[in-house]
């Protein structure tokens, strides 16, 4: 401490044309450095307490400024969670009509493959009918062209044998045999 005080009393003397200086020791310092001591506190003093006002003035509005961000970004998180609500209910929508659709499709799909299957079924039936009848047809045609022919080629036959074995003694009594058979016929008729 001693070293404090040696060092502001050396530095405190001064000659009388050094210039302007502070003396720290109470007892040396006459009215005027103690004026200048006492009042230069109270002088920056009253701009700390200026200070002090503009200060609370800047922290108000720094407040204030905060707190009205804060309100904005509240409003915004409201509106995103209302738009978000939103969107998700449309999206359940979107879902619903979706699923609506394709189960739609799927029913039409399945519909139209039934009347594909069906339409199919018939066609099929019918050509099978219509096969079936051909062939019916197709038998009829060759039963009747084979017993043309073995009605021909049996009359050919006949014919040979007849002309073989037909003399004019059996063809007169086969002409008396038939015509004896039809008055006989006209006979039955009439009675």
């Amino acid at each position: 401490m001693k070293n404090v005080i040696d060092f502001v009393i050396i530095s405190g003397y001064w000659p009388p044309a050094g210039g302007f200086g502070l003396n720290a020791n109470l007892l040396e310092t006459n009215l005027i450095n103690s004026g200048v001591v006492l009042g230069l506190p109270v002088y920056s003093g009253k701009g700390v307490c200026a200070g002090r006002i503009s200060l609370s003035n800047l922290l108000n509005n720094r407040k204030q400024t905060i707190l009205s961000t804060i309100r904005d970004a509240e409003e915004r998180y409201e509106e995103a969670t209302d738009k978000l609500k939103q969107a998700r209910t449309r999206l359940q929508q979107a879902k619903i009509k979706a699923d609506e659709i394709r189960i739609n499709g799927l029913s039409r799909m399945e519909g139209e493959k039934q009347d594909l299957v069906d339409s199919a079924d018939g066609n099929s039936k019918r050509l099978e009918d219509s096969k079936n009848a051909t062939i019916r047809f197709e038998e009829q045609r060759a039963i009747e062209q084979v017993r043309q022919q073995v009605s021909r080629l049996a009359l050919e036959r006949a014919l040979e044998v007849l002309n073989i074995r037909l003399n004019s003694e059996l063809q007169s009594r086969m002409i008396d045999y038939h015509i004896d058979l039809l008055v006989r016929a006209a006979e039955n008729t009439t009675d």
